[in-house]
C-alpha cells in the first residue's frame, strides 16, 4: 500500500544528495588546492552522482508485470556511486598566483557554474515532483481512511 511513498522518498534522498554535491563543486569553483596527487596539489574536481534502480531493471519490472505478479519488485532509486569528472581542469594565466607554474598558468577546477546551475534547476525540480507525487499519495491514503469511517 505505502510502495509508492517509499517510491519518492528513495528518489527524494538521491536528488538531496545531488543537490548537495553541486552545491559542493559551486563552493570550490576556485580552489586551486583540492587534493594532494604524486605529492604535488591539483585543483578540485567536478564530482557527479550515479543513481540506478534499487534492485530491479526496467525490463525485469515490466516483465514481471505483464506476467501477471504486480508490481512487487519496485523499490525506487538509489545513488550507486560519485564519480569525479575526467574533464581537463581550466588554465587561467595569472603570474601572481601562488600556484602558478613557470609560465605563469594557474590550473583552475573543471566546473563550469552555467553547468551547475542547470544540473540544480534539474535537481530541483526532480525533488518538487517527488514532494508533489508524496503529497498525492498522502492525500489519497487519508481520503481512503475516511471512507473506512
Amino acid at each position: 500500500m505505502f510502495q509508492s511513498m517509499g517510491i519518492t522518498s528513495s528518489a527524494l534522498t538521491a536528488q538531496r544528495l545531488r543537490m548537495d554535491v553541486i552545491s559542493s563543486n559551486m563552493a570550490n569553483t576556485d580552489t586551486t588546492r583540492g587534493k594532494i596527487v604524486d605529492g604535488e596539489w591539483q585543483p578540485y574536481t567536478r564530482k557527479m552522482v550515479v543513481m540506478q534502480p534499487k534492485e530491479s531493471s526496467f525490463s525485469s519490472v515490466f516483465n514481471h508485470v505483464l506476467n501477471g505478479a504486480g508490481n512487487n519488485k519496485l523499490n525506487g532509486v538509489k545513488v550507486s556511486n560519485i564519480i569525479e569528472d575526467d574533464a581537463p581542469y581550466r588554465l587561467v594565466y595569472d603570474p601572481e598566483h601562488p600556484d602558478a607554474d613557470e609560465e605563469g598558468y594557474v590550473q583552475m577546477p573543471n566546473v563550469d557554474p552555467l553547468k551547475e546551475m542547470v544540473d540544480l534547476m534539474s535537481a530541483t525540480r526532480s525533488y518538487e515532483a517527488n514532494v508533489t507525487v508524496f503529497n498525492a499519495s498522502k492525500s489519497m491514503y487519508i481520503k481512503a481512511l475516511e471512507l473506512g469511517k
